[in-house]
């Protein structure tokens, strides 16, 4: 019994881990609201597939409003969502910040609807009966948890790039003979 649980961990773990990617990837379409459409419409997919991993009917429509509730737990990270998708109708810079923040929400969310369901599911429930007001601290802090994990990378990121470009600075002035 114990294999199989731990099978569907890993299941149910690589499932998050695809659509999380999945969902990534959508938040770049340049189309304002068509990315939040995709994104969402990925989300719902992602939960049909765990509650086959965990054999747990589906029904699209609860699975619909559990989502909106769960995601309206965050709400300034959703209003950010929201605008980093309408802000690409801004020629340009628009584009350039909805590229950077739309797609860390919806890989986020994800990531924490997921998350979300696994725990529901393996405790024995079932999409009918999840109930998100609930599970909201559950969403917040798994969502919480991605999101941070996403800024210290970009922090370091940013550190090392900075870093390597003041390295390359000075080698470049050094080779050049410059003094400053």
């Amino acid at each position: 019994m114990d294999e199989n649980i731990e099978a569907r961990r890993q299941e149910a773990s690589s499932i998050i881990k695809t659509y999380m990617g999945w969902s990534a990837g959508a938040a770049f379409l340049p189309i304002p609201y068509v990315d939040l459409a995709a994104v969402s419409a990925l989300q719902i997919k992602m939960v049909a597939d765990l509650a086959a991993v965990y054999e747990v009917p589906f029904a699209r429509n609860a699975v619909k409003s559990i989502i909106a509730g769960l995601i309206g737990s965050v709400l300034p990270s959703t209003l950010a969502r929201g605008a980093s998708s309408f802000i690409k109708a801004i020629p340009g810079v628009g584009t350039f910040l909805g590229a950077i923040t739309a797609p860390a929400f919806s890989s986020a969310s994800t990531y924490a609807i997921g998350r979300v369901f696994v725990q529901h599911f393996e405790a024995g429930g079932n999409i009918l009966n999840l109930d998100p007001e609930g599970m909201r601290e559950h969403f917040r802090a798994e969502f919480d948890t991605v999101s941070d994990d996403k800024a210290d990378k970009k922090s370091r990121s940013i550190k090392q790039t900075s870093r390597h470009a003041t390295t390359r600075s000075y080698a470049s002035r050094s080779w050049r003979g410059d003094s400053n």
